[in-house]
């Protein structure tokens, strides 16, 4: 008995004892306590599992783009098949891909090859409208909403860079930005145009690889929908992961008014540009370009006979700077804006002659009118 309570003792003791240890070295120790519980509860389990679901539901209707003129092999790119109307499938890809072509070829995820018709195309807005035989179809795009996208949202890519050896890359990244404004040119490299032809495009933008020979193809959400049309990518030293694409919502409407037939009528004004900086370099306007003092504008080199610009009284050597009171810093903003009106709209163009600024208004024409 004497042994059992001198045992109970000497434990009811040592729990005593290291207590007042365990509580003596918290109170003088607090950090390293915390450090131990912070770092126990900053413990995060990561589990990927990808996107290859998302990937599947778009893949079959993506296909390679191969065009050819004078029989030759002329250029590659990519599109998806979008569109079933009966016998007839559509396909979207990029009007920059079949430009200049005589024929166009696609070739399908089941390795096989077939003739496509061009039904049409606009430039400007970078949209083809390709067809095929439904019976040669594998699969069709599901169309989402890039309206509905926010920035940091998953997104791929499917395409062809560089060349068909490399046919249904998949690559993936992020919604890096909405809307953006990036400054393109239809004209090809070799052309020796005395008029610049640039132009804005509104599109958005995404760090997933797209590369030469991506252009046309499906820019899809994690829910595997197509947001958008890649079109371009941004090449620069210092610039990685700036790649482009058309929303979807502008690529289809571009794409019912080709298959409809439909005019696709963009308004003018009846006069040939020149950005300040490039009318510098001719003799005729160097020295209204000296005495505006300006750094940016735009030139009006010569002015159609009775076209609207005519008609409203404006001249060569006046200095374009505002259109509606939205800045026209260069001839590619001026489109941009002119653009976002309708054949018959009235403008008002704010420009400088004489180093006086002035406003006049100009209804707007249509080409060949």
């Amino acid at each position: 008995m004497k042994k059992t309570l001198l045992y109970i003792g000497i434990v009811i003791i040592c729990t005593m004892l290291g207590s007042f240890s365990m509580y003596f070295y918290i109170s003088k120790h607090p950090a390293t306590f915390q450090k131990i519980i912070t770092k126990s509860e900053r413990k995060v389990k990561i589990d990927d599992t990808g996107i290859s679901e998302a990937v599947n539901k778009v893949y079959d209707s993506v296909v390679t783009v191969s065009t050819y003129k004078n029989a030759r092999a002329y250029a590659s790119g990519t599109g998806f098949v979008y569109k079933k109307s009966g016998d007839v499938s559509y396909i979207l890809t990029n009007a920059h891909v079949i430009k200049n072509a005589d024929e166009v070829y696609i070739t399908l995820t089941n390795g096989k090859t077939e003739k496509v018709d061009i039904v049409g195309s606009n430039s400007m807005a970078d949209i083809a409208v390709l067809s095929v035989d439904s019976s040669k179809v594998i699969a069709y795009a599901e169309i989402g909403s890039s309206d509905k996208s926010k920035i940091g949202d998953t997104v791929f890519a499917v395409g062809a860079p560089l060349d068909s050896a490399y046919s249904w890359t998949v690559t993936r990244g992020i919604l890096s930005g909405k809307d953006r404004l990036v400054e393109v040119s239809d004209n090809d490299a070799s052309s020796k145009s005395l008029y610049s032809d640039t132009y804005m495009m509104n599109v958005h933008q995404t760090d997933a690889a797209i590369n030469s020979g991506n252009s046309g193809g499906p820019l899809a959400n994690g829910n595997g929908e197509v947001i958008g049309i890649t079109s371009l990518k941004l090449v620069s030293s210092g610039v990685e992961g700036m790649g482009f694409a058309i929303p979807i919502e502008t690529a289809l409407k571009y794409a019912e008014k080709i298959i409809n037939k439909e005019e696709i009528i963009t308004p003018y004004i009846g006069i040939s540009m020149l950005n300040l900086n490039e009318a510098y370099y001719y003799r005729e306007f160097r020295n209204i370009v000296d005495s505006s003092k300006l750094e940016s504008g735009v030139v009006v080199a010569t002015v159609e006979n009775n076209s609207p610009a005519a008609k409203s009284g404006l001249k060569q050597g006046d200095i374009i700077l505002k259109i509606d009171d939205e800045n026209t810093q260069s001839i590619a903003y001026l489109r941009y804006i002119l653009y976002k009106h309708e054949v018959g709209d009235k403008i008002k163009i704010t420009y400088m002659r004489d180093n006086k600024e002035a406003t006049l208004f100009v209804t707007l024409g249509k080409n060949n009118s």
